[in-house]
């Protein structure tokens, strides 16, 4: 089994978009330029979205034009509609994600948009993104549970798998957007997605707002998944699900898989550094775990 993995840091957007400071572009280009500094290679740094409904993203489109460039660096920008999609794509960036919704409630609240409708309008998008040239990914959001609905059945999930998989989206995303999951659930739903993907990459994201996040990915990689999404500082969580806290900290990532015998080739100083340092901006501790604990293994003196 590979013993590689990737993050996708998802810090700059995911992370930002629900803090209730907003920082200005040259702040979160410094987050950007650490993060890649530490080793990170694929960052979502700006969702085009409307302005009024998601103040922490209204600069994107400037956020883009000042982006370090760096050999091997990707960006991804995240899109709702056909607007945010024409945006993404006027705007250079390399990677572009949409998202489904699981369940009929939370795609209403989330997308102002019925799941029949966001479906179609991926499938529009993922064909223009293919004519275009350019990487385009689907996440299915509450894969495991809504706010609004409960559980959310396999069965749910898969078809929209297979619907993407069909499209020949270039990556599939499973979203815990609420952290309601627990390892026994991620182990069943990708023993019935796994099969379907064929060559289509899956990633998994993760919140932490029941204390499973890091459990769930454990069970994740067991099963063979090596991309997951991860904030440092384990700042964020989705603004129209109540209460959804948490992205998984990108720390903590790296310190399990990484105890596990996998390797990321980001450096878990040069993250801890970052989320010492966002504290400042943000003006307040963060929350994910291993930043908060000492040195693991302890550091040794030196004559």
């Amino acid at each position: 089994m590979q013993n590689t993995f990737e993050i996708v840091e998802v810090g700059p957007r995911d992370g930002l978009q629900s803090q209730p400071k907003l920082l200005d572009v040259p702040t979160k280009i410094e987050f950007i330029t650490r993060l890649i500094d530490a080793g990170h290679t694929r960052l979502e740094v700006a969702s085009f979205v409307n302005p009024k409904r998601v103040p922490q993203m209204a600069d994107a489109d400037e956020l883009v034009r000042g982006l370090p460039r760096r050999a091997g660096v990707k960006y991804i920008g995240l899109v709702l509609n056909q607007r945010g999609f024409e945006r993404a794509l006027d705007s250079g960036i390399e990677q572009i994600n949409s998202v489904d919704v699981a369940s009929e409630t939370f795609c209403q609240r989330n997308q102002g948009a019925s799941t029949a409708q966001m479906s179609a309008a991926i499938a529009e998008m993922a064909r223009a993104a293919q004519a275009a040239r350019r990487f385009f990914g689907v996440t299915i959001a509450a894969s495991f549970g809504c706010p609004f609905e409960g559980r959310v059945a396999p069965e749910v999930v898969l078809e929209r798998v297979r619907r993407y998989v069909d499209l020949g989206v270039d990556e599939i995303a499973l979203a815990d957007s609420i952290g309601v999951a627990v390892p026994s659930q991620v182990t069943q739903l990708l023993a019935g997605v796994i099969p379907l993907l064929g060559s289509t990459p899956l990633r998994l994201h993760f919140h932490n707002t029941r204390n499973t996040g890091i459990a769930n990915i454990y069970a994740a990689a067991l099963a063979g998944v090596r991309i997951f999404d991860a904030s440092c500082g384990g700042v964020g969580g989705c603004p129209f699900a109540p209460g959804a806290t948490g992205n998984v900290g990108t720390e903590d990532v790296l310190y399990l898989l990484e105890g596990m015998g996998l390797t990321s080739g980001v450096a878990l100083s040069g993250i801890i550094a970052t989320a010492r340092w966002l504290e400042g901006p943000l003006g307040g501790q963060l929350p994910a775990m291993v930043s908060r604990a000492t040195p693991f293994p302890p550091l040794r003196a030196t004559a």
